[in-house]
């Protein structure tokens, strides 16, 4: 994406250039068709009854993270200070940082895994939006926060599941 103000070449699905941090976003949004176009178009977030979050803290055990994922079936943990978002762990992160090293599960705390400052979505963006942000970062993830609070979170068999229901 070209920025129209300074000109930078920005890779593709960047909310701001990296070279003036113009707002990008508006620009080459295309226009609502029909059927599952319009639906990625102009669905929210807020449209897939987004999922409760599972919290930790960053001095919550690995041990601890990883048996609340599993006992909830979830991918996914998030990483809470008082009542603020300050990081993701995920299956991912296990498998690439922990998996076959010599780490103690019930001593290590979350904070020296997790993935920091994780990327947001809010409940109003559009279920278009929200997969291009999920597949330019490659995240399976992504927190909602609204008004500074996390109110849930999407994944991509979230929004699969839910296109699928559309369709059928």
């Amino acid at each position: 994406m070209i920025c129209p103000d300074c000109g930078h070449d920005n890779i593709p699905g960047m909310d701001s250039c990296e070279e003036c941090g113009t707002d990008l976003r508006s620009l080459d949004v295309p226009q609502p068709g029909q059927g599952l176009q319009k639906t990625l178009l102009e669905e929210p977030l807020r449209a897939l009854s987004p999922r409760r979050p599972l919290k930790v803290s960053p001095g919550d055990t690995l041990d601890k993270a990883v048996r609340l994922m599993k006992e909830n079936n979830e991918g996914s943990v998030f990483v809470m200070e008082e009542e603020r978002l300050v990081g993701i762990l995920t299956e991912r992160d296990l498998l690439l940082k922990v998996a076959g090293k010599p780490i103690a599960l019930d001593r290590t705390p979350v904070r020296n895994m997790m993935t920091r400052e994780p990327v947001v979505l809010r409940s109003d963006d559009a279920l278009a939006y929200a997969l291009n942000r999920m597949s330019v970062g490659r995240y399976r993830h992504i927190p909602i926060v609204d008004g500074g609070r996390l109110t849930g979170f999407v994944s991509v068999r979230g929004i699969l599941g839910f296109i699928a229901e559309k369709l059928a």
